[in-house]
């Protein structure tokens, strides 16, 4: 008992903040130990404003925090005396040849986090062999960012309040060579952001930049926007419905994603519609708060599609384990938000590269110790559902 009593001890002492020592912020990005680390550059470096909305959720950020534990539901089961000498993460999607099942995940107003936006992002992503997608919100224009990039990005639709306006859109990135299309459908009824609200009351200074108060202000410094009339144009279409998809994968020949189906009932219709693929998505918990984590959406989703089409997943991924533990749930890929954006924040360039390295080297760790030596290898057979996972 008195050993027990001790070992209890110190697991608690171990535990307490008054024994852990606060983490370094780290000045340049080679010092980066895990993405974690440029989380507490990145709030070192931004406006109280601009990291609040960078950080929040919705409502009591439940949803954001179940994005995060939900990969404690799974354990892993690693395996021995393989031959692990080489591994491969490559992959092939919607035709094309991916070095890496990791995608940046698209962020607006990216303006807000370094004065370039998204142009340092696209070379860092040419640089690390990785797809960056766009956002509708980016503060520069998918012709640029294509040519930072030295190839077309895959490009995320806003149905925005006009339809008007979304077929302006995505025509453009059409034209603009961008391959894959994701439109975006969670944020239709709206979203209480107090994380992000809060913030701006700690936050003095008038940022016009990002918060024009004139008529179509929101759309002002958006480049993809650049010439339509955007005055009194809601920045959600709350009338959306099923139809649009049907239009829209009749007009496009650009692959049609769908990014934020959470539910198998939804992931079927989406099947019935002919669209290309799904990404499990609640917008970084950015949209509803469910309290569900999107890795315990992912089961019902891949189950309702039977393997016809690529699902991806966002949400919560900060280590190379979470990657793995959504590809051996039957993810095809995954896409990572904000870690890249405190890179960004914090470094620029060498910042984003920097954190796909590190995600990158984590999964490629993870791989080997499972004895897997190719994507294709990654199945439900490394997880060890704990006894909190659902059934």
């Amino acid at each position: 008992m008195d050993t027990l009593a001790r070992r209890a001890f110190f697991q608690f002492l171990a535990a307490s903040p008054l024994y852990s020592q606060p983490a370094p912020i780290i000045t340049k990005p080679d010092e980066a130990i895990n993405v974690f680390d440029f989380e507490l550059a990145a709030r070192q470096i931004l406006p109280p404003a601009h990291f609040g909305y960078l950080q929040t959720g919705v409502v009591d950020d439940a949803t954001l925090r179940a994005n995060r534990t939900g990969y404690d539901l799974y354990q892993l089961r690693p395996r021995r005396l393989i031959d692990i000498s080489k591994v491969d993460l490559s992959l092939t999607l919607f035709g094309a040849r991916h070095e890496t099942p990791l995608l940046l995940a698209p962020i607006g107003n990216q303006g807000a986090f370094h004065p370039e936006a998204e142009l340092p992002v696209a070379r860092a992503a040419a640089a690390q062999k990785t797809m960056q997608i766009l956002s509708t919100m980016t503060n520069n224009s998918v012709e640029a960012v294509n040519a930072a990039a030295g190839r077309p990005v895959w490009y995320q639709l806003y149905a925005t309040g006009s339809l008007t306006v979304a077929d302006r859109l995505w025509r453009r990135a059409e034209a603009a060579g961008c391959p894959v299309l994701a439109l975006t459908v969670d944020t239709q009824a709206g979203r209480n952001t107090e994380t992000a609200e809060r913030s701006k009351r700690l936050d003095t200074r008038k940022c016009v930049t990002c918060h024009d108060p004139a008529p179509g202000g929101f759309f002002k410094r958006k480049a993809m926007f650049s010439g339509l009339d955007m005055a009194g144009i809601p920045t959600a279409n709350a009338a959306l419905t099923w139809d649009f998809v049907r239009q829209l994968r009749q007009s496009t020949k650009m692959k049609l994603l769908i990014k934020g189906i959470v539910t198998h009932e939804d992931a079927r219709i989406a099947l019935e519609h002919g669209v290309d693929g799904i990404i499990v998505s609640n917008h970084g918990a950015r949209a509803e708060e469910s309290g569900r984590g999107t890795i315990e959406c992912l089961p019902e989703v891949i189950d309702a599609v039977g393997g016809k089409m690529p699902v991806l997943i966002d949400g919560g991924i900060r280590r190379g384990t979470d990657i793995f533990k959504a590809l051996a749930l039957g993810a095809t890929a995954v896409c990572v938000g904000r870690p890249y954006i405190w890179g960004l924040a914090a470094f620029g360039q060498p910042g984003v590269e920097k954190v796909i390295e590190l995600l990158r080297a984590e999964l490629t760790l993870i791989m080997k110790q499972c004895g897997r030596r190719s994507l294709a290898e990654i199945n439900s057979s490394a997880l060890a559902p704990t006894k909190f996972a659902p059934r």
